[in-house]
């Protein structure tokens, strides 16, 4: 064929030649073809999903009017950019009310994201060179690497660790790895072990990025949403933080607007400034009517408050379930995600070798499915964002994963 040389042509960062000629499989990719497999196999039994990393709901309907409102106005048809400065004052107040913060500019501290997504992509093109290095934490959300890699960096693993509450020793790293350091990563509470992070650990975090001349971003996707007396902490509300990092917001999470990709970016603005040259670069900015919707929901936070309730109500019942079968689960104090370890086996059945083969297992003989973790020990992930109509089906489920998981004997 006349384009055979294009298999030539791929970045090696994508594979090179051998692009698209082995098939590796994304773990997200596997749970999907393990539950169409499950499904299949048991066509008279419902899938409970676990699994899911979004909202179970929709916005709210106030959102959703002003988007609409906005949207048939004329005037907002244009392109936004780096973003419309009634979004950067509502972040301003929305930071102010929610995390006390009160000395954000949003003319050069704020800039809209399209979803945090993109955000973390992004923000190694303005820092990484090749040979520099990016510290992150494991487990983690695969895409904080993926990009310092792409532009010819190194990606250092800190792992989450139980026995340290999950969060990262920083002390462990090494001065040869501290000396090529530009980036360090880090993500309260934490997907996917739903760990919190407290003042004491981010008052450390402002102390060794100024010691190591590190730059710090904070992926603060799910810091509203916390429970049982745990405070909304950002940050950005340490002394000096400003001074050496970021934090994204993303109303996905906290807002239930996972698909309208909104968020912003806030702190040093230098930083900020470097993100938004590179954005620039990249994007037009977010349609003007979703910001316009974004800054409403910013100025009324009690809607996350009320998600967060609802969160915590289910993470308190699940985490009890899960305690029946033997699991040793403690219920978390934000996200949606509720980690524990894996089963060694099932009593008069299989081994388990791995996070994957028990997560398999749930999908295949209890049709509920999870995300297993094997990074730093065998653990598996459920989350309470599973989708019901009302109280009395939210329990409804719960008792129905109690009765399917109890047909199982664990062997921990």
């Amino acid at each position: 064929m006349a384009t055979d040389y294009i298999q030539q042509l791929f970045a090696d960062r994508i594979g090179g030649s051998q692009f698209g000629l082995k098939e590796e499989i994304y773990k997200f990719e596997k749970i999907k073809r393990t539950k169409r497999e499950a499904i299949e196999a048991n066509p008279n039994m419902k899938l409970i999903d676990l699994g899911v990393g979004e909202p179970d709901s929709m916005a709210d309907e106030s959102v959703i009017k002003v988007l609409v409102n906005e949207a048939s106005k004329l005037e907002n048809r244009f392109y936004a950019d780096n973003g419309i400065h009634e979004f950067k004052r509502a972040a301003v107040a929305y930071m102010k009310e929610v995390f006390a913060i009160d000395d954000l500019d949003p003319e050069t501290e704020i800039n809209h994201v399209i979803g945090s997504k993109s955000a973390l992509a992004m923000i190694p093109t303005a820092f990484i060179n090749p040979g520099d290095i990016t510290i992150i934490p494991t487990p983690n959300y695969p895409i904080i690497g993926t990009h310092t890699k792409y532009l010819g960096g190194e990606v250092v693993h800190l792992p989450l660790l139980a026995e340290n509450s999950f969060l990262p020793k920083l002390d462990s790293l090494s001065e040869s790895v501290l000396k090529k350091a530009k980036l360090l990563y880090l993500n309260y509470p934490n997907n996917p072990t739903g760990a919190v992070a407290n003042r004491g650990f981010f008052e450390e975090v402002v102390r060794f990025a100024k010691e190591n001349e590190l730059i710090v971003i904070h992926d603060a996707a799910y810091a509203a949403l916390v429970f049982d007396n745990e405070s909304p902490l950002s940050f950005l509300s340490v002394p000096g933080a400003k001074q050496v990092g970021v934090e994204l917001h993303s109303l996905s999470k906290s807002f239930n607007m996972t698909g309208w990709r909104i968020g912003f970016i806030a702190g040093n603005a230098k930083l900020v400034s470097a993100f938004a040259t590179v954005k620039d670069n990249y994007d037009s900015g977010q349609f003007i009517p979703i910001q316009k919707a974004a800054a409403y929901a910013l100025l009324h936070p009690k809607m996350t408050e009320q998600k967060a309730s609802k969160y915590s109500r289910r993470h308190f019942l699940l985490s009890k379930i899960l305690r029946a079968c033997g699991f040793d689960v403690k219920k978390p104090k934000g996200s949606f995600f509720l980690y524990t370890k894996i089963p060694k086996a099932v009593a008069n059945g299989l081994n388990f070798k791995s996070a994957e083969e028990f997560s398999r297992y749930l999908l295949k003989e209890h049709l509920i499915s999870t995300v297993p973790w094997d990074d730093t020990g065998s653990y598996v992930r459920f989350s309470v964002t599973f989708q019901t109509d009302g109280r009395e089906e939210e329990q409804q489920v719960l008792k129905e994963i109690k009765a399917r998981l109890s047909t199982s004997d664990f062997i921990f």
